[in-house]
């Protein structure tokens, strides 16, 4: 009877195990991801203080409300703003160089802005904490890989809590006119990129 006893708790702890596991599989998963994009998505961040809101559910005078402004720095620190590229279509794309999801995702970023950044304006805004992140560690790795997209530092956390970013990488796509049409929490692909850009360049 105790052998009947001690194998079934045996059989039990390995079925809690293999459940631990999955959930910890999926949870790790949901990094690479993405969410589907589909158009007039919400663009909204989960949080108390979230600045954005579904576009559908938003009544301003008939129009979704625009993308928080935010302030972050170029490698010369001198302050660049969102509300800068007011009038054309902006990828933005929050990332670390320590994140391997985030260094996954960017040769497609870099494929993009290549072929499409006359006409679409790219935003790779780089969590720097002064820690984990500096900007020396974030501009070497970018020169270390040849990549061309514009760089910014949000070297005060200001763009990452306008946004209400909690994970990386996350990429918000907004419109000519400052209002985000879609966002994707997660590892992007060239396919999904390119689905995003299609949302706020009107094609």
């Amino acid at each position: 009877m105790n052998k009947k006893k001690t194998a079934l708790l045996i059989a039990a702890v390995f079925i809690v195990l293999l459940i631990g596991a999955y959930a910890l599989y999926s949870a790790l998963g949901e990094s690479y991801a993405p969410e589907v994009l589909t158009p007039g998505e919400s663009a909204a961040q989960s949080g108390e203080n979230a600045h954005i809101q579904n576009s559908q559910s938003q009544e301003n005078d008939g129009e979704s409300e625009k993308a928080p402004d935010f302030t972050v720095y170029n490698l010369n620190g001198e302050p660049v703003k969102l509300s800068d590229y007011e009038g054309k279509p902006v990828v933005l794309n929050f990332w670390a160089s320590w994140c391997g999801p985030c260094k996954s995702e960017m040769p497609d970023f870099q494929e993009k802005y290549k072929l499409l950044g006359k006409d679409v304006q790219f935003l790779m805004v780089n969590m720097t904490d002064g820690a984990r992140e500096t900007v020396s560690s974030a501009s070497e790795f970018i020169s270390s890989q040849g990549y061309t997209f514009p760089v910014l530092y949000d070297t005060d956390s200001s763009a990452a809590y306008a946004y209400g970013v909690y994970a990386l990488p996350t990429t918000y796509f907004i419109d000519s006119e400052g209002r985000a049409a879609a966002k994707v929490s997660g590892a992007i692909d060239s396919q999904t990129l390119q689905k995003g850009i299609d949302m706020i360049s009107g094609k």
